[in-house]
């Protein structure tokens, strides 16, 4: 019988100073590790688990807005999304990203909330989105949104 532990040093358990953090025999200073970097995991760095990404820069980025969104639900607009049927378009990227550490408003398909973003990625937005009473980080992909509006 052979040992993995020899054959696959750089996986979790494995060989000498391999691994991850965190885990039986894994990485450099394991026992406070996980998986670094990566908020959420034992010992992914910024904070408790649920807490949002690094700052890439933007000031305030880790932050929740500072209070809550506007008490009112904006109209939605008819050019807006489409009648009668599910779209095949993704929201752009470029229209979005103007409302970026804004309070923005996001309908999709069968949901409707404001929203804070303070990231936006070719097929994807991050930010901050209100619960009814507080905020809580949240990402989802621009295919999923239908419409939004910023104030």
């Amino acid at each position: 019988m052979y040992d993995h532990r020899q054959l696959f040093p750089g996986l979790p358990g494995g060989g000498s100073g391999g691994g991850f953090p965190g885990f039986p025999g894994g990485g450099q200073g394991s026992g406070g590790g996980g998986f670094p970097g990566i908020p959420g995991f034992p010992g992914g760095g910024q904070g408790a688990p649920g807490s949002p990404p690094p700052s890439g820069g933007q000031g305030g980025q880790n932050q929740p807005p500072p209070g809550p969104p506007p008490n009112f639900q904006p109209q939605k607009t008819a050019f807006q999304g489409t009648q009668g049927g599910p779209s095949t378009f993704a929201v752009d990227p470029g229209a979005i990203r103007r409302c970026l550490f804004r309070y923005t408003y996001i309908w999709l398909r069968r949901d409707a909330f404001w929203f804070y973003p303070v990231f936006v990625g070719r097929r994807s937005i991050a930010g901050w989105r209100w619960i009814g009473f507080t905020w809580v980080y949240f990402g989802i992909d621009l295919d999923k949104i239908e419409s939004f509006t910023c104030v």
